[in-house]
């Protein structure tokens, strides 16, 4: 570790642990320098990083003081930089905005709203992507109200994407809608993912049993479209952005919110990923995917 960051780190631990208190004088930087037997040129640059992080306050007398608040700063800074833990649904417009947040944002566990909400409840995730319509008819929204109760329950709104059923170029079994499924080998995302639930859905709706549909599973929308471009399947529901992809027919069904439920306490965390979601060029790049609407992408709703 460089010794600047040494020397920020020994003053940083002096201030967490209350040696040092807001308001109380640093020494000198030649009294530093001869304290931490280093250079003034260190010294100066342990000070401005401290003070960047709002540490310490640097007066126009070049003497520097504990900041007010400087010992919760001084503890995220011992800590490290914040990574968020996000798990959930698969997405290709996300992906482009997690490349983005340069590592700021971890993916965790397997892909799936279900899957994201259980990380949540058990503590392995701070943040999970959905989409998923509550039986109350809301989208997304009761789900985060009753997973964090007491815990400032928060939405980081995505965008609004289409799903629909793709087929080859063409759509050579002349595919309306769900009701067409009933004979055709049917690529199904796996259970715990938010498409196989809205998928479930249609089918009952159409009168089909979901168990009598056959079809291999696939763990991302990608998958589903490459099962119909390679002929293991005839169709299978997925959103436009694939279809367009791999040059399938898109017969459209729905238009879903797609969203991020997470703590308003991690909400910090999630910074990186919100500046990404707002930015004009990681904006341009997924409305280039097809089947988007980021009317509302990056704005954040703090829920009762």
């Amino acid at each position: 570790m460089a010794r600047y960051l040494q020397v920020s780190n020994e003053i940083a631990s002096d201030i967490e642990s209350g040696l040092l208190s807001p308001g109380d004088e640093l020494p000198s930087i030649r009294g530093a320098a001869d304290r931490y037997k280093t250079t003034g040129s260190t010294i100066g640059r342990a000070y401005r990083h401290l003070a960047d992080a709002g540490v310490i306050e640097i007066t126009d007398r070049r003497r520097s003081r504990v900041a007010t608040g400087g010992e919760l700063a001084a503890r995220r800074l011992l800590a490290g930089p914040l990574v968020l833990r996000l798990a959930g649904s698969d997405d290709p417009g996300l992906d482009i905005a997690l490349r983005q947040t340069e590592g700021s944002v971890v993916t965790v566990g397997a892909r799936g709203s279900f899957h994201g909400l259980t990380r949540i409840w058990r503590g392995t995730a701070d943040a999970a992507a959905i989409h998923l319509r509550h039986r109350s008819g809301g989208h997304n929204s009761p789900f985060a109200r009753t997973l964090l109760r007491g815990r400032r329950p928060a939405i980081i709104h995505l965008w609004r994407r289409e799903q629909g059923l793709l087929t080859p170029e063409g759509n050579p079994d002349h595919i309306s809608g769900p009701g067409d499924l009933r004979a055709l080998r049917v690529a199904r995302r796996q259970f715990g993912a938010g498409t196989r639930v809205l998928l479930d859905r249609l089918l009952a709706e159409a009168g089909i049993a979901p168990a009598t549909v056959t079809g291999p599973e696939a763990e991302s929308h990608l998958e589903v479209a490459m099962s119909v471009a390679s002929g293991q399947a005839d169709t299978g529901l997925g959103v436009r952005a694939a279809a367009t992809a791999l040059g399938l027919s898109f017969v459209p069904l729905v238009w879903e919110d797609f969203d991020i439920v997470l703590s308003g306490d991690d909400l910090p965390a999630a910074e990186p990923l919100i500046s990404a979601l707002r930015d004009p060029g990681v904006q341009s790049s997924i409305r280039a995917l097809d089947g988007y609407d980021l009317s509302r992408a990056g704005s954040v709703e703090m829920l009762a």
